[in-house]
């Protein structure tokens, strides 16, 4: 499919999709999981209860919300590549982290629930026909192709992963 053109998602999702610079987003996906759990790997439960600030989210709860949007973007994927045309609401990141109450949970529960959470993305995009990938749909208003939902997947995790590197760890 090739990089997002921009009537293909809301342009404040470029800023994840432009850190993405191949033509081959699933294979970026499938070198992420790896890369990534090396990295979470090497946070101790300790250093994830680490804020860099007062009113910022520790890393658990870093990790819960990038657990939190792949969910929601490959469900947009799945709706609209499955042609459903129902529009699908806001996803309001603050109070899914609220709800989700990460401290209280370990740190390996959340490196857990990220392999099976990519493990999922894979396969859902492993098995897409070419077809499916051009399909699009709304959501929070505005237009999304499937193409575009992977590359915001795979930006959103390398954004929140450059953020742990630089301000947390």
């Amino acid at each position: 499919m090739g990089f997002p053109r921009p009537e293909e998602a809301a342009p404040y999702y470029f800023k994840y999709m432009n850190r993405i610079q191949t033509d081959n987003v699933v294979g970026v996906l499938q070198s992420q999981f790896d890369e990534t759990v090396a990295f979470l790997s090497g946070i101790t439960e300790e250093q994830s209860l680490h804020r860099y600030a007062p009113d910022k989210w520790s890393v658990r709860q870093v990790l819960s919300h990038v657990n939190d949007a792949e969910r929601v973007f490959l469900f947009r994927a799945f709706w609209f590549g499955r042609g459903f045309e129902s529009p699908l609401p806001s996803f309001d990141e603050k109070i899914s982290a609220s709800a989700a109450r990460a401290d209280d949970l370990s740190w390996a529960s959340h490196v857990a629930e990220f392999k099976g959470t990519r493990l999922s993305t894979l396969t859902f995009f492993f098995n897409l026909s070419s077809e499916a990938w051009t399909r699009r749909g709304v959501a929070s208003g505005y237009p999304f192709t499937v193409n575009a939902t992977a590359y915001i997947i795979a930006g959103h995790l390398a954004h929140h992963v450059a953020i742990l590197q630089e301000r947390y760890l």
